[in-house]
């Protein structure tokens, strides 16, 4: 399976997580929705793969167990264990963590920036993601025979 980095900014934070490059256009589906925030991102997202976003969150609630701004040691460890591209999802908390989310995984890294509507192709050797498109549904990991489409807002910046 191809994987891309997808890492996402917004006024609380940032997040950092691997998923199959079919989540490129259902993240820019999600986008064209006008989310404000992470949560957001992810409940826009999941009617397209209900499983690809729970393993998002449930990967952010562990890391939440384990980790903090003042400890995140936990991670720090994981981090030298694993290649980059085989982290569970994570929240940059320090220098590491940030250096980690924005290391491309095998096809590429895409930045989403949520509050200044930007999303940043700092690579990606999959497919560019466009401003108006349509994806398969998936259910259970597999596509479906329905279809979504999308069309980002004017005010949404693809770069480059």
């Amino acid at each position: 399976m191809y994987v891309i980095r997808f890492t996402i900014n917004d006024d609380s934070g940032v997040v950092s997580f691997v998923g199959p490059c079919h989540a490129i256009k259902m993240i820019a589906a999600a986008c064209s929705r006008q989310p404000r925030n992470l949560h957001e991102l992810l409940h826009y997202t999941r009617p397209y793969d209900a499983d690809f976003v729970d393993s998002v969150r449930s990967g952010l609630a562990v890391f939440d167990e384990h980790n903090t701004p003042e400890h995140p040691e936990a991670f720090h460890r994981l981090m030298a264990e694993l290649p980059t591209s085989e982290l569970p999802p994570f929240r940059v908390l320090d220098a590491a963590t940030r250096k980690a989310s924005l290391e491309p995984a095998a096809t590429g890294l895409i930045i989403i920036n949520l509050s200044q509507r930007r999303i940043i192709q700092v690579q990606n050797s999959y497919a560019d993601v466009e401003r108006t498109g349509r994806g398969r549904v998936r259910r259970g990991g597999r596509p479906t025979s329905m279809l979504y489409h999308y069309s980002l807002p004017a005010e949404w910046r693809i770069v480059p």
